[in-house]
């Protein structure tokens, strides 16, 4: 599964490191970077601190799968991000995947995405 991630996945790398980049996914998002920090759970001074990389690679990855994963169905990560933010999930109160992330549920997303994928709310 990691497979089919890496080529959408390293468009949200940062440049010269292994690590991804909260810039580029707060821009595809639209939010500043406090938001972002909020969104996955991490201090906003972590995202540009050189010592965070790992903390916030891991906290951004699995934002990144649900992007790519989006994306990969919708046709382009813009739409992919609109869907992240303003699309209710079914079944989650009107609830958004960025309000399910947020609330530290992102495997309820990737697992609707999943279905989805599957056809299961096709």
């Amino acid at each position: 599964m990691a497979v089919a991630l890496d080529i959408p996945a390293s468009r949200f790398g940062e440049e010269r490191t292994p690590f991804l980049s909260a810039r580029r996914v707060a821009e595809l998002l639209g939010v500043n970077l406090t938001e972002l920090a909020g969104l996955i759970g991490v201090a906003r001074n972590t995202l540009a601190a050189k010592t965070g990389a790992r903390k916030v690679d891991a906290a951004l990855s699995p934002v990144v799968r649900i992007l790519a994963m989006a994306g990969e169905m919708a046709g382009n990560e813009q739409r992919a991000a609109i869907w992240f933010k303003h699309q209710p999930i079914p079944g989650w109160a009107g609830k958004t995947a960025y309000d399910l992330v947020r609330e530290g549920k992102t495997d309820k997303v990737l697992a609707y995405l999943e279905a989805v994928r599957s056809g299961i709310y096709a």
